[in-house]
């Protein structure tokens, strides 16, 4: 009787050593590395990038959005009316940059030469009549013209001479044209009203909200009526692509896979219809072991957070859905 206890005692104690030690072996001597953890993707909290009132918001939580469709829109009533306001400004300036580049008119040249002419014709009256009455003043010796009358025609030689000086200076100029500067000043100030009316259009455009990518709205946080900023999210949404589970392993694990290893991803919805994918991240730090990790045996140890992309043209994965991931061991890499 004793007999049969002790080899009883003996059987069970083998059996559960060798349980334990086939549990304890690396995961390399199974056919397929199984690990559990929960769906991931991408979020981005969409803004206006200026301040004003909201006119609209045209989708609704759970809408599936295009990359730029349009999403909300600011009233755009003051810029519009900047716009037409710096649009004359710079019609006005484009009239005095071609004015500058074609130059004077030929009718103003010939009014310019006429007074030029006008100028030298009195020039040569007063130098006449001065010397007529010098001529006079040095026969009569002094009796028929007085000393101020002669003072009186040099004086107006000397107008006259001057005017006459005066129109010439502005013949040539308006012979020459515009200056070379002036015409690069109002080209400049024509330049600067243009940039001035494509900031406000940019503003414009800036008061149209749109998706960056293919995403899935998640939460609309304003209304029409409510006053935007940039520091306040309009939406929020999710991307549906890329995707990807998060898990971990054990150092063990760690050594049986790598990137761009094939794995199978199910879930409770679909586990007939598994999703493939490829192994992308793995983490080059251990860490404690979280708590959404769905093993207890793991807890207390290290572990590595493994990244699983995913291919989902279905659009199936939603974020934190529990999911199961199975890598074939000896397995060549997934194609890209």
């Amino acid at each position: 009787m004793k007999t049969r206890l002790v080899v009883g005692v003996v059987a069970g104690a083998l059996l559960v050593g060798g349980g334990a030690w086939w549990w304890s072996q690396p995961a390399a001597q199974h056919d397929t590395l199984t690990l559990y953890g929960n769906v991931d993707i991408r979020q981005v909290s969409l803004a206006f990038e200026r301040s004003d009132r909201v006119t609209r918001m045209a989708v609704e939580e759970g809408q599936s959005v295009q990359a730029g469709q349009a999403l909300a829109q600011l009233d755009t009533r003051n810029l519009e009316l900047q716009v037409a306001h710096v649009d004359a400004r710079i019609q006005a300036q484009a009239q005095a940059v071609e004015r500058l580049h074609k130059g004077n008119r030929p009718q103003e040249i010939a009014e310019a030469r006429a007074q030029l002419e006008g100028a030298q014709a009195d020039r040569e009256l007063a130098a006449r009549q001065l010397a007529r009455q010098q001529a006079t003043a040095q026969s009569t010796e002094g009796q028929a013209v007085s000393p101020q009358d002669l003072d009186t025609a040099r004086t107006r030689l000397a107008l006259a001479q001057a005017q006459q000086d005066a129109r010439q200076q502005a013949y040539t100029l308006m012979q020459q044209g515009p200056r070379r500067e002036d015409i690069a000043q109002a080209e400049a100030q024509l330049a600067a009203l243009q940039a001035e009316r494509a900031l406000i259009r940019h503003q414009i455009e800036l008061s149209t909200l749109t998706a960056p990518r293919a995403a899935v709205v998640r939460a609309r946080l304003m209304e029409p009526g409510d006053l935007a900023t940039p520091q306040r999210p309009a939406y929020t949404l999710a991307l549906t692509s890329p995707k990807w589970v998060r898990a971990y392993v054990t150092e063990t694990e760690l050594g049986h896979i790598r990137p761009d290893q094939a794995a199978r991803v199910s879930t409770d919805s679909h586990p007939d219809q598994p999703i493939t994918g490829r192994v992308g991240y793995i983490s080059s730090v251990a860490e404690f072991t979280p708590k959404s990790v769905q093993t207890e045996a793991l807890r207390p140890g290290l572990v590595y957070e493994v990244r699983i992309l995913l291919d989902d043209p279905e659009d199936r994965l939603r974020l934190g859905m529990p999911a199961t991931v199975r890598i074939p061991l000896g397995t060549p890499p997934a194609a890209r």
